[in-house]
């Protein structure tokens, strides 16, 4: 009997020390939660879950937190810089809010596509406004995502309106978002563009109050313009792009091993996301033919080299670094 009861304390014992001990090992793991407004579907959110959170189960936590329901849109930032957060998808457009140079990143036809954007990212030139995001907001950028080519949507028939270069968008009311910065795009275009809620946009189409939109394809789908527009000009005058942000002090708590690890992961999760997003352009491409717009290309360089003049002799161009935009072009093709 006494035999008995001590194996039984002991096996008691022994198992409330393998439960302290798993419990202990969760909480030796390194706590990643990333905020993003993203949804689930989002390329970007199913690259972070099943190629990033596997990849770094082995010592880290991941709980990604979408829909913005961890932190709003615009506030991300400033919670990995204050310690409340490890983790974000990140912009440039949101980056430049807090360093204005970073706006190079966000203007019109400075990225040629996805490609260029990773030559770009992995490049010196990068180096130093990398730096200036982990010094100053303690974020180190871990890899460029794919968002998409922003395209030229009209509701003209390309025999009314044969876009080729920027002078033959003179006169068309183009509806784009209503930002200082959205809206010289659309001048540097050639265009005349119309700020107005994106809500507003089908039924503008529709009636003629505007000629056009700019979005990526799957906007133009999810949105249904096709059904209202005739022609897309794939102008690709915005080759948008997010970045994977952490800690820099959760990133400097990891051993060399784990630092390898998690840049590893986020790259591979940008190459997943990019992948799946550019297939699916890809595919819209087709379907909106199928819906019977005309999709084409015109003079991409033309336009190009007609936006960056612009870009050059306004006041954005004031904040960037002398030399950055020939090293971009000098990445491309």
């Amino acid at each position: 009997m006494t035999i008995s009861l001590t194996r039984r304390v002991l096996l008691g014992a022994s198992a409330s020390l393998a439960l302290l001990g798993t419990s202990a090992m969760a909480q030796d793991k390194i706590q990643l939660r990333l905020s993003s407004v993203s949804s689930e579907t989002d390329q970007r959110s199913v690259a972070m879950t099943e190629v990033f959170g596997p990849a770094v189960s082995d010592f880290a936590s991941f709980e990604p937190h979408w829909n913005g329901t961890l932190f709003g849109q615009g506030t991300e930032l400033e919670a990995i810089a204050s310690g409340d957060l490890e983790m974000s998808i990140t912009s440039a457009q949101e980056l430049a809010t807090f360093f204005p140079e970073w706006s190079i990143f966000a203007a019109g036809y400075v990225l040629q596509d996805a490609e260029h954007q990773v030559a770009v990212f992995n490049d010196a030139l990068m180096d130093p406004f990398k730096k200036t995001v982990e010094d100053e907001l303690g974020v180190r950028l871990l890899a460029p995502m794919y968002l998409g080519r922003r395209q030229v949507n009209l509701r003209q028939s390309r025999a009314e309106l044969d876009v080729k270069t920027p002078d033959d968008l003179s006169g068309v009311n183009l509806r784009m978002p209503g930002s200082d910065a959205w809206q010289f795009l659309g001048r540097a275009l050639g265009a005349n563009p119309t700020p107005m809620a994106f809500t507003e946009v089908y039924t503008a189409l529709q009636t003629g109050a505007v000629d056009g939109q700019d979005n990526p394809l799957p906007t133009v789908v999810d949105a249904k313009f096709y059904e209202v527009t005739k022609q897309i000009a794939l102008t690709s005058h915005l080759v948008d792009w997010n970045f994977i942000a952490l800690s820099s002090e959760v990133y400097n708590s990891m051993t060399p091993e784990q630092q390898e690890a998690v840049t590893a992961a986020a790259v591979a999760a940008a190459d997943s996301g990019r992948a799946a997003q550019l297939a699916k352009e890809e595919e819209l491409v087709a379907f909106l033919q199928d819906k019977g717009l005309d999709v084409y290309e015109p003079d991409v360089a033309a336009f190009r080299s007609h936006v960056q003049e612009a870009y050059l002799g306004s006041e954005f161009a004031a904040s960037w670094p002398e030399g950055t935009l020939e090293a971009i072009n000098a990445l491309g093709k």
